[in-house]
């Protein structure tokens, strides 16, 4: 995968792992699908259980963006692990509130949050 495809920062941080996106704007269907295969590859392929999603850069997020997230949740919970959000902005949080996806996810203030008791 080449650096221009990567749409993710991925780190560890004790074992678990934690993924920031590049982006400020998700909304093009190509870097949707590129992040959907990221996070997906991380629990198919890598085996990850346990993952925190950093939105610290994010300023829009597309419904087919929205759509990826539910999946992987589905896989994190196929798999046994925990998946949390982080850093979410008001204006985002408000449409996961609006599409009651706020009670899907376990979504925390920040990443020191989110990684604590993982």
């Amino acid at each position: 995968m080449s650096a221009g495809q990567r749409r993710l920062d991925i780190e560890e941080v004790n074992d678990v792992t934690v993924a920031k996106f590049v982006d400020k704007k998700i909304l093009d269907e190509g870097n949707i699908q590129i992040i959907g295969n990221q996070l997906f590859g991380m629990v198919d392929t890598d085996g990850r259980k346990k993952i925190v999603l950093d939105f610290v850069n994010v300023e829009y997020l597309s419904s087919a963006a929205l759509g990826k997230l539910i999946t992987l949740d589905k896989k994190v919970k196929a798999a046994k692990g925990k998946l949390r959000l982080c850093n979410i902005r008001p204006d985002i949080y408000e449409v996961f509130a609006i599409t009651r996806l706020n009670k899907l996810f376990d979504i925390k203030e920040n990443q020191e949050k989110a990684l604590e008791g993982m």
